[in-house]
C-alpha cells in the first residue's frame, strides 16, 4: 500500500524497523518472532540496508519474503554510498517487480571496512538526489502505482554527527522535501521536548509531512552507549541515566527501567497528536510487546477495518 494512503488510513501509524540477518540461525529467530510483529498489526515495517549496499541481497530477499506472505507491508531501506545511478535504477526495477509500493532513501553511513573512503567520488552526494531519482523514476510509469513510490526520508531531531549546524541541517531536510519525499522518520531520541522543539522548527521551514517519531527502548547499558555511538545520539536525559546506573548491575532491572522509559514517551507522544511511531526494534519484539500491552494499542489494521464498518453502516 503506497504510504499516502496508510497516512490516510491510520490516524497514528505505528512501524517497525528490522534489519536483515546475518546466518540462517539468525534468520529462523526473526521468522519465529515475525508473528508476534505480525499481531500487533503494524501500518508498515521498514528493512535496514548496510552501509555501501553491503546487506543489499540479504535486504531484498527480507523484503520480498515478507511482501510474499501479504502480512506485514515493508519499506526497504536504500542508500547512496558507494552507488551509481544505474544500480539504484536496477534496485527499484527489481522492487517494482515485485510490488513494493514504498522506500525509505537515506544518504547512509560509511563502509566500516572502507575506513579511506571519499564520498567526493560518489554520484549522490546528498539523500535529496536519492529522493530525486526516485521520483523521476516514478515518472516512467513502471511501477504499478500510477504514483509510484511512497517516498521516506530520515530526520534528526537532536543533530547529525556530521552536521553540527542545526540550521544547514533543517536546510538538508527542506531539500528532501522538496525534492518528493512523502514522509519524515526521526532518529531515535529519549527526550521528548526535543522533538516537540524539531516539529516546531519543522513547521517553521514549511515542512508539511507527516513527521514518525523514532524509539528505541534501551534495554541494557551496552546496548545504549552502542546507540550513542552508532546513532549520535547523546541527549540521555539525567533522570534516565540516574536509574538506569542505580540498578546498572541487575540487567533485568535495566530492561524494565528502559522499556517504562519508552513507554512514557510513547504515551505523551500519542497525547500530544503525533503522526506516528516508528520503533527500532533491533528484530526482537519483546520490548515492542510490552509497550503495546501497556498503552493497549490496538493493532492498525483491526482499528481501520472496524472504522471502515462502522462508516459503512
Amino acid at each position: 500500500m503506497h504510504i499516502a494512503d496508510i497516512f490516510q488510513r491510520d490516524s497514528t501509524t505505528f512501524s517497525f524497523e528490522f534489519f536483515p540477518p546475518k546466518t540462517a540461525e539468525a534468520w529462523d529467530e526473526l521468522f519465529e518472532r515475525i508473528s508476534d510483529f505480525e499481531s500487533l498489526g503494524p501500518s508498515f515495517v521498514s528493512v535496514t540496508y548496510g552501509a555501501g549496499g553491503s546487506t543489499r541481497e540479504r535486504t531484498h530477499e527480507l523484503v520480498v519474503k515478507l511482501k510474499s506472505q501479504g502480512r506485514l507491508d515493508p519499506v526497504p531501506h536504500l542508500t547512496t554510498v558507494g552507488h551509481t545511478h544505474d544500480e539504484v535504477r536496477e534496485i527499484l526495477e527489481r522492487y517494482s517487480a515485485v510490488g513494493v509500493s514504498n522506500i525509505m532513501a537515506l544518504r547512509g553511513d560509511t563502509p566500516r571496512d572502507l575506513p579511506g573512503y571519499n564520498r567526493a567520488h560518489d554520484e549522490f552526494k546528498y539523500a535529496a538526489d536519492l529522493v530525486k531519482l526516485i521520483r523521476q523514476f516514478n515518472g516512467f510509469g513502471e511501477h504499478k502505482d500510477r504514483r509510484g513510490f511512497g517516498i521516506g526520508v530520515a530526520g534528526f531531531p537532536e543533530g547529525h554527527p556530521e552536521t553540527a549546524n542545526c540550521l544547514k541541517l533543517m536546510d538538508h531536510l527542506k531539500a528532501k522535501v522538496d525534492s518528493g519525499a512523502d514522509y519524515i522518520c526521526s532518529q531515535m531520541f529519549f527526550h521528548n521536548p526535543a522533538f516537540y522543539d524539531w516539529c516546531e522548527r519543522c513547521e517553521l521551514a514549511g515542512i508539511k509531512k507527516p513527521l514518525v517519531a523514532g524509539i528505541m527502548p534501551i534495554t541494557s547499558i551496552g546496548g545504549m552507549k552502542r546507540m550513542a555511538e552508532l546513532s549520535g545520539c547523546t541527549n540521555f536525559p539525567a533522570r534516565l541515566l540516574k536509574n538506569i546506573y542505580q540498578r546498572q548491575d541487575d540487567p533485568e532491572a535495566v530492561k524494565k527501567i528502559g522499556i517504562h522509559w519508552a513507554t512514557e514517551q510513547c504515551r505523551d507522544l500519542i497525547d500530544r497528536g503525533v503522526r506516528g511511531i516508528h520503533f527500532y526494534t533491533l528484530n526482537r519484539s519483546d520490548a515492542t510487546m510490552q509497550i503495546y500491552q501497556t498503552l493497549a494499542l490496538a493493532p492498525q489494521r483491526q482499528k481501520s477495518t472496524s472504522q471502515q464498518v462502522k462508516t459503512s453502516k
